[in-house]
């Protein structure tokens, strides 16, 4: 073990303002594609503009986007937007499909094109009457729907498919906007793309520690068991910081969501004994939720304080409710980077998943 730079040996917590930091420990520049999301969603959103779709695509009854990973949480928050006004939509992670037909729109969507879930229940779509479509970069879902003759939105950037985000999510929302599913104005894009803009220079490593709320609540997290607290439209956000947390920052991280947590997480404040020590609860909060959900998130702060457990409300920016999910998404996004800075290590390798891929990978099952 390299004790050198183990606080549990030193004792000293990480300079986040020290630049060296950044050059030891993010050598593939993880931060540099952290802070390009607006450039990410503003050029996905031109491109999918200008993407030709079959004309009777926008006569479905549902919606199934299939999905991994990186690859899937933006239909998780399509979902969310599209949840008073659109179709239902659901979120398959899995090799199998649910019940799809003739006014099934199926979406695959897959960064690299070769997610082994995806493309089993893709396969499985195309011998169905559901309109298909996939979003990826290449890979063998490519290849397979451009067989079938199926429309396939194909996008090029390089990145950790986490870190592509932004090019998934606004591919989706797009495609939404398009066939009529989701009403999306384009006011709501111009003040999403200049919230997160104005937020990237606000979080960037360049912008000290004492101004920086990335950079201090990555702090407050340092150590700690973390829990992420969402509701409505920021439920989904909240996973996506788990997620963010759990592969950046290879740190342990839960989310829960309002207000269901209200009728039972509540309750398990008090043990293990240590709980109260080691956890740190951020709440994701925004005008837009409920009036009542609101009312929850007080009312929780108040148990969480009697319970001596720490927290903290984080809330999201911005008018429109797209700009409130995109807020508090790349508030995680550098968040879970920096929390990375504090515990050394380098947040772009995912070792583990890389090693269970290759380990299934040698395994033949029929899917």
């Amino acid at each position: 073990m390299n004790r050198k730079h183990d606080r549990r040996y030193t004792g000293a917590m990480t300079d986040l303002d020290d630049p060296e930091v950044y050059t030891r420990f993010d050598p593939s520049n993880m931060i540099g594609r952290i802070g390009q999301l607006p450039q990410q969603c503003s050029e996905a959103w031109q491109s999918i503009m200008d993407f030709p779709l079959p004309s009777d695509y926008s006569a479905v009854e549902k919606v199934v986007i299939l999905g991994m990973g990186g690859s899937a949480i933006g239909g998780d928050l399509v979902s969310a937007l599209a949840l008073e006004e659109g179709p239902p939509v659901l979120v398959h992670r899995d090799y199998d499909l649910p019940f799809v037909d003739e006014g099934t729109l199926v979406i695959a969507s897959s960064y690299s094109g070769n997610t082994e879930e995806t493309l089993s229940s893709f396969a499985k779509a195309l011998q169905t009457p559901a309109k298909k479509l996939a979003i990826t970069t290449g890979g063998r879902l490519k290849t397979l729907a451009e067989e079938r003759g199926t429309p396939v939105f194909c996008f090029q950037y390089l990145a950790e498919p986490r870190a592509a985000f932004g090019y998934i999510f606004f591919s989706l929302l797009g495609l939404f906007r398009k066939l009529g599913l989701i009403s999306i104005e384009s006011k709501d894009i111009d003040e999403t793309i200049r919230v997160l803009e104005g937020l990237s220079t606000r979080l960037d490593k360049g912008a000290p520690l004492n101004t920086n709320q990335a950079k201090q609540l990555a702090t407050k997290l340092f150590g700690r068991l973390v829990l992420v607290y969402g509701a409505g439209i920021l439920s989904k956000v909240a996973f996506r910081w788990k997620t963010q947390i759990n592969e950046n920052s290879k740190t342990s991280a839960f989310y829960e969501c309002f207000p269901e947590l209200d009728h039972n997480a509540v309750v398990g404040y008090r043990f293990p004994s240590w709980l109260a020590e080691k956890a740190f609860v951020v709440m994701l909060r925004s005008p837009s939720l409920h009036p009542r959900t609101l009312i929850r998130y007080k009312v929780t702060a108040e148990i969480l304080a009697d319970a001596r457990m720490a927290h903290e409300v984080v809330e999201a920016e911005g008018e429109s409710p797209l700009s409130q999910i995109m807020s508090a998404v790349l508030l995680g996004d550098y968040v879970s980077y920096y929390l990375a800075m504090l515990n050394n290590v380098d947040p772009s390798p995912v070792a583990v998943i890389d090693y269970l891929k290759e380990r299934l990978g040698k395994i033949e099952v029929e899917c």
